[in-house]
């Protein structure tokens, strides 16, 4: 496997390879998702194969040349030059270039053509979609990490005060002023601490794995990411009503379903015109050479026999088997259902959003609250590590202050980084990229 990995390393260009020799920060992180997403790269082909159809529509109005060459040989009777069938073999030459182009098709033709500019700017935003439903993933465990790192903290601090505590009871129990099972007793609430620190420290690897497994990137144990400070000043989180009216202008998804509507109509307009006749215009010219008994010289025939035309072909639908009609109900059909679609991505928006915005209220009391709680928690513990180092409070009463305060933290984080990221993403809805939303002044600083 670890050959595997090191070939494929060798293997790729050299600009495309990641750089650990530092953190990233979640701007860095972004840059590399948008580059080498394997969902947006996909979004990206799609997008240019509709370019691809769009040049090849634009490209319809231009006229049609085609040129033919053709030879036979007949053998039996044969027409002569006197006009008179005789015994014989005899081969025909011919030789035309033509040319053809549509005059009039009901509009047809440059409707098609908007049609196919639509498709390459619905693909276009579905191509943006991506990359903010990329970046929203990312902010998100990006996020995650920095939790995880504040956890990995404070589960640290907790195993060097049980380890001071460790080294104070052992130099006491030298003196005969603590006992053995003290001792032990502080060895195993030690041993507690540092399977915490094992535990959270895990769960960075977790996260640090999941996250570069979202940007694309090879394993590497030397992954990390910037640990910005946590700022919260002047948050204003609004209301949903004004953030779907921000959101509903400048949102991706909703952009790609209004193209995806006009679209439809475009297609309704393009089946009626089937109601329409076809006006053609047409043009060549041509020669051949005829073979047989005592027939005249090639270039002399293709000179004689050279000839020209033009012509108009009108065509008029009488009567189709009601298949235009049939075409024109499927797209109509479609015109409804795309806007039955475009109401359901508001909604959907909408929906997203309030919850987004409960979301932001609930982790900013939550947020509020457990600040509170950690400073009580903090204080509590203090006292009960000065009762404990004075020996007038027990090891059992010690550590369920000590917990109280691991869990009292514990919820601070978690709620300050929910509260962090509900409110970028409220942002993001309104228009701000998660890397401008999360390095914000208000927010990380």
């Amino acid at each position: 496997m670890k050959a595997l990995l090191l070939a494929l390393t060798l293997l790729a260009p050299a600009d495309s390879l990641p750089d650990f020799s530092h953190p990233w920060s979640l701007p860095e992180c972004l840059d590399w998702a948008l580059e080498n997403n394997l969902t947006i790269v996909s979004q990206e082909m799609t997008r240019r194969q509709r370019e691809a159809e769009k040049q090849t529509s634009e490209l319809s109005w231009l006229p049609s040349v085609s040129a033919s060459a053709g030879e036979n040989w007949n053998f039996g009777r044969a027409l002569g030059v006197d006009n008179v069938y005789e015994w014989g073999n005899s081969s025909s030459s011919s030789f035309s270039l033509g040319s053809s182009m549509t005059l009039f098709d009901g509009l047809a033709t440059p409707r098609q053509i908007q049609l196919s500019r639509l498709n390459l700017d619905a693909a276009v935003a579905d191509l943006e979609k991506a990359r903010d439903d990329i970046r929203i993933s990312v902010a998100r465990a990006y996020v995650q990490v920095l939790y995880n790192y504040e956890i990995e903290e404070v589960a640290r601090h907790q195993l060097s005060i049980d380890s001071l505590h460790v080294a104070r009871l052992e130099g006491l129990f030298g003196s005969g002023m603590a006992s053995a099972a003290q001792v032990s007793e502080q060895k195993a609430s030690q041993a507690q601490s540092y399977l915490s620190w094992v535990q959270a420290s895990n769960n960075v690897r977790s996260s640090l794995l999941d996250l570069s497994q979202l940007l694309e990137l090879p394993l590497s144990g030397d992954f990390a990411v910037v640990r910005p400070e946590v700022s919260f000043e002047n948050v204003l989180i609004g209301t949903p009503e004004d953030i779907y009216a921000d959101a509903v202008d400048v949102r991706p998804s909703i952009e790609a379903e209004r193209i995806r509507l006009k679209s439809s109509e475009k297609s309704l307009q393009i089946a009626r015109a089937g109601y329409f006749p076809t006006l053609s215009l047409s043009g060549g010219l041509g020669s051949n050479y005829y073979s047989s008994f005592e027939s005249v010289g090639f270039w002399d025939q293709l000179s004689n026999n050279f000839s020209q035309y033009v012509g108009l072909s009108l065509n008029i639908p009488i009567f189709d088997k009601f298949v235009t009609r049939g075409r024109v109900r499927q797209a109509r059909i479609g015109v409804q259902n795309q806007q039955l679609q475009l109401r359901r991505v508001q909604q959907t928006l909408y929906k997203e959003i309030v919850q987004a915005w409960n979301g932001a209220v609930a982790a900013q009391a939550k947020y509020n609250a457990s600040r509170m709680a950690s400073s009580a928690a903090e204080d509590a513990f203090e006292l009960s590590q000065a009762k404990y180092e004075n020996g007038k409070a027990t090891l059992t009463e010690f550590n369920e202050a000590r917990s109280r305060l691991v869990k009292a933290q514990s919820d601070a984080l978690q709620a300050t980084y929910e509260y962090l990221f509900q409110c970028a993403l409220l942002r993001f809805y309104r228009g701000y990229d998660p890397d401008i939303v999360l390095n914000h002044a208000c927010l990380l600083r």
